[in-house]
């Protein structure tokens, strides 16, 4: 069975609001043990977390063992003040107050830094995002800095100029990654950066009635489109799912983004899609863990 390289214990798939209040008056450890019994109930002995900016991945990294689970987290992600980021971390205004934020990172027990440079998708209409990216010379500077104090970078991001920026810049993983081209294609490949494009997140929401299926089938056909066409430009891949968000349930949806991957890439067992997909977890597994960069 493959890991989880992307979930969100926090969430649980049904409604953010009502997820993230169980947590504010103190982590509800019942909540994660269900979510840990899930990943368990499927074979699943790797997840690694997005962060949090309550405290409840830096808990589930505590109770996963219990588990059996190789539990990997960032404690919470960071974004720049104004900017999206804060439903899962903590904002920064200057490079002083991230260098700050990062050392928290390291004082907490984190893993790896996880920094948000881009909007979401917003499904209303293909191509849109909730806001433009960071300019590259800050993205640069924010994956330098985590580099420099040991830690890899898992990238939430999407559109061009994000993703190519980030790549670039020598990220170890890009999460998402909606709208990309070749440009940063190649410079995933060129980077040996993994690329987590967490698919299921628009599958699962075709025919719920919350957008236009229209709209939907647009997005969710040029992402499988990006996939393949990244594959064939030797973007090493991995699968993550964003567990937690709508729809995307914990445990099972890594089976659901295989099948994607499957259907777009080759049939059910094919042994050179699962060794790709194995050796993109090993890396993952390799980088993001405490002491990775020295």
């Amino acid at each position: 069975m493959f890991g989880e390289c992307h979930a969100h214990l926090i969430m649980d798939g049904k409604n953010y609001k009502e997820a993230v209040s169980r947590h504010k008056n103190g982590v509800d450890e019942e909540v994660l043990k269900a979510h840990l019994a899930a990943y368990q109930a499927e074979g699943i002995t790797f997840v690694r977390d997005g962060g949090d900016s309550y405290g409840v991945s830096e808990q589930a990294k505590v109770m996963a063992e219990g588990y059996g689970i190789d539990y990997r987290s960032p404690i919470f992600a960071i974004h720049k003040k104004g900017h999206y980021g804060g439903i899962v971390g903590k904002g920064f205004e200057t490079f002083s107050e991230y260098r700050e934020l990062v050392n928290q990172v390291r004082n907490r027990g984190g893993d790896f830094i996880k920094i948000m440079i881009s909007g979401i998708m917003e499904y209303r209409e293909w191509g849109l995002l909730s806001e433009e990216s960071l300019e590259p010379e800050e993205i640069r500077e924010m994956i330098h800095i985590a580099h420099e104090e040991g830690f890899a970078v898992m990238i939430h991001g999407n559109g061009r100029k994000a993703v190519l920026a980030a790549a670039e810049a020598g990220a170890d993983s890009v999460e998402h990654g909606n709208y990309i081209d070749q440009d940063c294609m190649y410079a995933m490949a060129e980077q040996g950066c993994v690329w987590v494009p967490t698919i299921v997140t628009t599958k699962n929401l075709l025919g719920c009635g919350r957008y236009e299926d229209r709209v939907l089938e647009s997005i969710y056909r040029t992402e499988c489109e990006n996939l393949a066409k990244a594959y064939q430009s030797g973007v090493q891949l991995a699968l993550g799912s964003d567990a937690g968000a709508y729809l995307v349930p914990h445990g099972k949806a890594v089976a659901q983004e295989l099948e994607i991957f499957q259907e777009v890439l080759g049939k059910n067992g094919d042994r050179e899609l699962v060794s790709h997909l194995k050796l993109g977890e090993e890396k993952i597994r390799e980088r993001f863990c405490r002491g990775y960069i020295n």
